[in-house]
């Protein structure tokens, strides 16, 4: 009788396989597959609407999609075609939005179905799954703008833009941009108030040694990505300023208020860590600490680093 693979046997088999999941250690793999459905889509099967809650995220075993979005007149616009490993429903999942697109089946397509409860468990064991979704969403973000930048280029040819459409367009897109910032919870300030330098106080990099060595505060590097890879304090989380709301959502929400958060980033040309912890004091974080001297003087007296980390 001919061995059948079990659904977590099936799982590990093509998350191993996915450019998306690969790089995850081997229990967290397990932890996914032993989580996950087999649903099976017939060609032509809208899978997900634009509009539906986000409580799936989909992993695409065999087959493929169509991702969609339909304009006011009706028409469908194709966003992407994804295959064999690839995932979609995570932006939605992962930002309580509502769907942005539609997902139709191009042939019958095998899926992996992860729920939402069972994907926010396992990323709470696993924190690296969320670095790794913080991965994948920049890289989204940045081929949507490329996109969207493409289609801006061809409307602009199509619709032989005038100056003054073009200035009406932006005019618009500001004023709508502004009433969803002031209507936004999480909006931002367009004229943000000078960072306070004596709200949160410093700590000496002796002090701050003992207490990673103790384990009982939280280290974040506030720096860019790229700086963070090449060295920071052993233990650091980084935190970059243009992720805060995508890492704060995935990991950092979790964090009871009440632990010590010891936070450096500064640097010649922008104070990262202030920046960091103004956030941070917006909300609720007061046990925040300021490193004096930064990474800078945690070397020069030769306290632990890590070098470059491997994505």
């Amino acid at each position: 009788m001919p061995y059948t693979l079990s659904i977590k046997e099936t799982g590990v088999a093509v998350l191993t396989q996915s450019p998306v999941f690969k790089d995850l250690s081997p229990e967290a793999l397990e932890a996914i597959a032993a989580a996950v459905e087999l649903r099976v889509a017939s060609r032509r099967t809208i899978i997900v609407r634009e509009g539906d809650p986000g409580d799936y995220l989909y992993i695409i075993r065999s087959g493929s999609v169509r991702v969609f979005r339909r304009n006011k007149e009706g028409l469908n616009l194709d966003i992407s075609i994804k295959g064999p490993g690839e995932t979609f429903g995570e932006m939605a999942l992962l930002s309580g939005e509502p769907r942005s697109a539609d997902v139709e089946a191009l042939g019958e397509t095998h899926l992996l179905v992860l729920p939402k409860e069972q994907l926010e468990r396992i990323m709470g064991e696993f924190p690296e799954i969320s670095r790794m979704f913080a991965k994948e969403m920049r890289r989204y973000l940045f081929s949507d703008e490329k996109r969207l930048e493409l289609q801006a280029r061809e409307v602009q040819k199509s619709l032989r833009t005038t100056w003054f459409d073009y200035f009406l367009v932006v005019a618009v897109s500001v004023v709508l941009a502004i009433i969803f910032n002031f209507s936004n919870p999480n909006g931002i300030s367009f004229f943000p108030e000078a960072p306070d330098r004596n709200a949160v106080p410093a700590i000496g990099p002796a002090a701050a040694l003992e207490e990673l060595r103790k384990g009982e505060a939280i280290f974040l590097d506030a720096r860019p990505a790229g700086f963070y890879q090449q060295r920071h304090i052993r233990g650091a989380v980084n935190v970059p300023l243009s992720l805060f709301d995508i890492v704060y959502l995935m990991t950092f929400a979790k964090i009871d208020k009440e632990r010590k958060i010891i936070i450096y980033g500064n640097s010649v040309s922008k104070p990262y860590d202030r920046e960091l912890a103004d956030k941070l004091l917006l909300r609720g974080y007061e046990r925040l600490l300021i490193l004096e001297g930064g990474l800078t003087t945690w070397e020069r007296l030769g306290y632990p680093t890590a070098e470059k980390v491997k994505e």
